[in-house]
């Protein structure tokens, strides 16, 4: 069955951590591996939503019985982590970088915002449950598929950290605890599962082209939704890769699938992402019944003031296409660059005789190659100077690239460019009259092999012949 038979559904939930303080307190966002200075315990349990009725999914963890356990210290855990404290005012930095990444995905911007309660009693809060703000709905990104939608985005506090757990308790670390991120929702709208990460892959872009973002592994979560045959949604839980994104999907499909064949139910419901590529059951889908008011925080008004004082960033694929156009570099080249964030106007300044889309070389492919075939780090700026001031040519560039990166001397001596190339050339040609320029391109090379290029050498052959 192709996709449309199958009446394939798909979604994402991406969340993504900002670089600031803690949402509701002051306490850094930092991850901290050094022992703890205290532990408390505690018990959760399952309370009515707005609602009025318990959430299916926290009912289900509190069946569990377990015990939490939270190791913490006063580098990055105050009161307000503890819940011994009511909480801070809004994290304000946090809030206008996500209204600013609203902005950059087309959305609405709610006039008034209000915090809610979300019920968490996998013990990963310490309230048992998780602040957050609905910031914007209705927005799009660009696909090479058509316009994904973003339905919304939330502005919210991160869980804590899980060290470790076995049947009858769960150790958390407090440091991740309340570290703002957006979460940020599409519609059902992406084709497949390529296109699916595709769509994730855009929406990561967007994120990081405001600077202002955590990166690394543990800033980005990725949660798919997934349903066929309109049975019933199945949500995906966590994973970071975009590499397995299809794999993990179409896995899913699969399971999905022979659960229809087999003329049994799709449970709605969570599993967990295996490194195998496959899934695991982790819990029942969770409802609306666990969202409802924050007592302790006043309603947040957006005005066209605060908004006009957001400045929009430009987006990395936007910068990538100025650098192509501008130096004429390949297009992998220019995302490079500007995923790595290298000043590359900078070293093209500084070294305005080498050629940028060479310099481009040197910065990327270059230096992949070495770390692949040698596994060694370069600093090419000594080299390019080398260069830049015609001590070398650009055909003893990567040689010399190896040997500072493995730390040896540099014997300029064995790379030294005759100081009248033209003026030798005469001469060889003079010394080999009648002979044919390849004959002639032969013993100029035998003479200057390693450090001249060829194709300089050429062309000077061809000016006098």
């Amino acid at each position: 069955m192709n996709n449309k038979n199958l009446k394939l559904k798909i979604g994402l939930e991406i969340h993504k951590e900002l670089e600031s303080h803690k949402l509701f307190c002051h306490c850094p966002s930092i991850i901290d591996n050094e022992r703890p200075d205290s532990v408390i315990r505690r018990r959760q349990r399952a309370v009515a939503g707005e609602a009025g009725k318990k959430d299916v999914a926290a009912l289900y963890e509190e069946g569990k019985d377990r015990e939490f356990i939270y190791e913490y210290s006063p580098r990055y855990a105050c009161l307000v982590c503890l819940d011994e404290e009511p909480p801070f005012p809004v994290n304000e930095h946090a809030l206008k970088t996500a209204l600013e990444i609203a902005m950059l995905f087309h959305m609405q911007v709610e006039k008034k915002l209000k915090v809610m309660r979300k019920i968490i009693v996998d013990g990963s809060n310490t309230s048992s449950y998780q602040r957050l703000i609905l910031l914007a709905k209705n927005g799009y990104v660009n696909t090479s598929k058509g316009k994904v939608r973003i339905l919304s985005m939330n502005l919210e506090e991160d869980s804590a950290r899980k060290i470790r757990e076995d049947e009858k308790s769960i150790t958390y670390r407090l440091d991740r605890l309340g570290i703002p991120l957006v979460e940020i929702t599409t519609g059902p709208d992406i084709k497949d599962s390529e296109h699916a990460k595709e769509t994730a892959g855009l929406i990561g872009m967007i994120l990081k082209s405001t600077g202002k973002v955590k990166t690394g592994i543990g800033t980005i979560r990725q949660d798919i939704n997934i349903s066929i045959l309109n049975k019933g949604r199945v949500e995906l839980k966590g994973f970071q890769d975009l590499r397995i994104m299809p794999k993990i999907i179409d896995n899913e499909i699969r399971r999905q699938l022979d659960i229809v064949n087999k003329k049994e139910r799709v449970r709605e419901e969570v599993r967990k992402v295996n490194p195998d590529g496959n899934t695991t059951f982790l819990r029942p889908l969770p409802g609306k019944a666990r969202i409802y008011p924050d007592t302790d925080l006043p309603e947040i008004e957006v005005n066209n003031e605060m908004l006009n004082s957001i400045k929009i960033s430009e987006l990395i694929i936007d910068k990538a296409i100025h650098l192509e156009e501008k130096y004429g570099l390949r297009e992998d080249l220019a995302k490079e660059i500007i995923d790595d964030e290298i000043d590359f106007e900078d070293y093209v300044k500084k070294f305005s005789n080498v050629k940028p889309e060479f310099i481009a070389r040197v910065l990327v492919d270059m230096r992949k190659e070495i770390n692949t075939r040698f596994d060694l780090e370069t600093k090419p700026d000594d080299i390019l100077e080398y260069l830049n001031d015609g001590k070398i040519s650009e055909i003893n560039f990567f040689e010399l690239l190896v040997e500072k990166a493995e730390g040896k001397k540099i014997n300029l001596e064995k790379y030294k460019q005759p100081e009248d190339l033209e003026s030798e050339i005469r001469k060889i040609i003079k010394e080999n009259k009648g002979a044919s320029f390849n004959a002639i391109m032969g013993e100029v090379m035998k003479r200057f092999r390693g450090k001249v290029d060829p194709k300089k050498i050429a062309e000077l052959i061809k000016k006098e012949v």
